[in-house]
């Protein structure tokens, strides 16, 4: 059983917000994004790369797409972060959370050490100076295979991981969400940043076994500042 909570259309189309059962769904243009039945992966972009950073306080997040805000709820549960910028392209959905209809994120964004950005996050990282942010969480889309909009194929590819390269601070790490594997994101977060790791993370959707992926990219000062081998 679904019920319509929210609908606009603008410039990049149709954006939904429905209940399917006891979860919520987001879709795009029709295209299935994301629910809250399925979070794990989500919570897990922020609290791995967080946990493998061993550092005091003063972290500096960028999350690049807000979703249902499970990775920003995540993000925030660590005291060491005293900033948490995210940058949202579609402000119907920022509306939406902030009217409450997806729980407990307006209490979030309304969190002192948030701030948020409406906006591409290609030309949001543009305009932030270099060494801008310790962390950036990348999940704007279904990953490169996958693509919701096409035009964000240029967020998988070396030109634009370089640019997260520049803006991380020293030890910095990048980490991004994908729906499937993808041996060509790998490869490019490798040839930026000289070495990446790609993690499986099972789901069951319904009656089917799947898996969502993180790729994980960091500095090679990061060993020296505690990095945890093992994910």
């Amino acid at each position: 059983m679904s019920e319509l909570l929210a609908r606009a259309v603008g410039e990049r189309g149709e954006l939904v917000l429905m209940r399917r059962d006891d979860a919520l769904e987001l879709r795009v243009n029709g295209v299935f994004v994301m629910d809250t039945a399925h979070t794990e992966t989500e919570r897990l972009l922020a609290a791995t790369t967080l946990g493998r950073l061993d550092r005091g306080d003063g972290l500096r997040v960028l999350i690049g797409g807000l979703g249902l805000g499970f990775t920003l709820r995540e993000v925030l549960t660590d005291a060491r972060v005293t900033e948490a910028h995210v940058v949202e392209i579609e402000p119907d959905l920022l509306d939406w959370h902030r009217a409450g209809l997806v729980p407990d994120t307006a209490a979030a964004l309304a969190d002192e050490r948030v701030r948020v950005t409406v906006g591409d996050v290609a030309e949001v990282l543009d305009a932030e100076p270099d060494g801008c942010c310790d962390v950036l969480l990348l999940d704007v889309d279904n990953g490169p295979d996958f693509l919701v909009y096409q035009e964000n194929s240029a967020l998988y590819d070396s030109p634009f991981l370089r640019r997260c390269r520049d803006k991380l601070a020293a030890g910095g790490t990048l980490a991004v969400w994908s729906a499937d594997t993808s041996p060509d994101l790998l490869a490019a977060m490798r040839e930026v940043f000289g070495d990446a790791e790609e993690r499986a993370i099972p789901v069951t959707l319904g009656q089917r076994e799947t898996t969502y992926h993180l790729f994980v990219a960091h500095q090679v000062q990061l060993q020296q500042a505690g990095f945890q081998d093992s994910l």
